[in-house]
């Protein structure tokens, strides 16, 4: 099995990275791959400009690496209760390439961040929307205040909150097999 994570941010201190790459490790993959998307420089989407440079490359390099992937680990970065303008950016111009961008993609959705609700509202914006796109998403986790509830080299430091989270794990290896 192929993974490719991402924390949907293009910051490079990004706690979504992070915990997306964290996430990694409690499932069984030949290869894993943790995309940066700074690596996915894009001009901010118009249909004007759409028209004027049709898809970028970087677009369809981002479609290219989703379909190579067996699962999709995401964890949505949250700004003002929705998603990091960036991620929705990419977002924007990979749906106008590929609607479907997902495919019948399994995809486990997290969200993280430093304040109490960890992220939730754009969690459950992904959680809606990516369906659209064609994921299948197994499953679902917010982890609130990030500084305090996770610690490099130990992860989930808070027992309930981690039970929580492997509870989420199980539920997708399950439908994984």
């Amino acid at each position: 099995m192929k993974i490719l994570a991402f924390g949907a941010s293009y910051s490079s201190t990004s706690i979504n990275k992070t915990f997306a790459e964290y996430a990694t490790g409690f499932f069984p993959a030949k290869e894993i791959e943790i995309l940066d998307l700074k690596s996915f420089p894009l001009p901010l989407y118009t249909t004007d400009l759409e028209k004027e440079i049709g898809k970028p490359q970087a677009a369809i390099d981002f479609v290219e690496k989703l379909e190579a992937a067996d699962l999709l680990i995401i964890s949505v970065a949250e700004h003002n209760g929705s998603y990091a303008t960036a991620f929705k950016n990419l977002f924007d111009w990979a749906s106008r390439f590929k609607v479907k961008m997902f495919e019948n993609k399994k995809m486990l959705l997290l969200s993280t961040a430093p304040g109490p609700r960890g992220g939730l509202s754009a969690l459950q914006s992904a959680t809606a929307r990516f369906p659209i796109h064609g994921a299948q998403v197994l499953g679902s986790f917010s982890l609130p205040k990030f500084g305090e509830n996770f610690a490099a080299g130990q992860g989930i430091t808070d027992e309930t909150l981690k039970q929580e989270f492997m509870q989420v794990i199980d539920n997708a290896k399950q439908q994984l097999a």
